[in-house]
């Protein structure tokens, strides 16, 4: 899953992107509103966290562009925790959720999850898919409920959005969409090549390949 994170505390924005991609998430960050509007308008993102209160261009305004051009990945806004009228109008602009400023992560961590079971996608402790069980916490696999296997971070983040679509067919340049930061190579002689690893950890029958149309992890070849 990818998610962009536009806050201008380096600390706060830094520590975001630290901890969202040891959860297993691609991070893209910006500092301000200008490029957060640009990344936002350009890039495909499975959720956004963004701070209202932005230099160059304010959150509510960043916002408001995103779902006046039809931009419709979920939103957490961040807001001063005393400034309820800002929750009000990010809400009304088109956030899905809010938090308040100091914040925990592991909330952060929960009400991104949930934005994306309710966008159909999943964020939960353990996914589970023909008898491979990933470890949210841990960045593993497990088959069969006995055999574990550790997952680099482009392995876990290519075979949880299979696991999320399992049994649909994914291109390889949805799969470059979701699982690659914005600073990355998006070969996709890449994602071939992580494909082949996970098919060495999780057996050759898992992942098939759909000839000019991408991968489907599923039963039947």
């Amino acid at each position: 899953m990818r998610v962009l994170v536009v806050e201008d505390d380096t600390l706060l924005r830094d520590t975001l992107k630290r901890d969202l991609a040891a959860a297993g998430f691609a991070v893209d960050v910006a500092a301000d509103g200008l490029s957060g509007e640009f990344l936002g308008a350009s890039e495909t993102y499975d959720a956004v966290v963004l701070d209202l209160g932005l230099p160059g261009l304010s959150g509510l305004e960043v916002l408001r562009r995103w779902r006046e051009a039809g931009h419709r990945m979920p939103v957490i806004a961040l807001t001063a925790r005393d400034q309820w009228y800002e929750r009000v109008e990010g809400l009304k602009a088109g956030a899905d959720d809010y938090l308040g400023k100091p914040f925990h992560f592991e909330e952060l961590l929960a009400r991104l999850g949930a934005l994306m079971r309710r966008q159909g996608g999943t964020l939960a402790p353990r996914l589970r898919c023909l008898g491979i069980e990933l470890d949210e916490a841990h960045q593993a696999v497990i088959v069969d409920g006995v055999r574990r296997e550790a997952l680099t971070a482009l392995e876990y983040r290519l075979l949880r959005y299979l696991v999320v679509h399992c049994g649909e067919v994914v291109s390889k340049a949805t799969l470059g969409d979701h699982v690659y930061e914005r600073d990355m190579d998006p070969d996709s002689n890449v994602i071939e090549v992580y494909v082949n690893r996970l098919r060495k950890k999780l057996g050759k029958d898992l992942i098939h390949t759909r000839r000019g149309q991408g991968y489907v992890l599923c039963a039947q070849p």
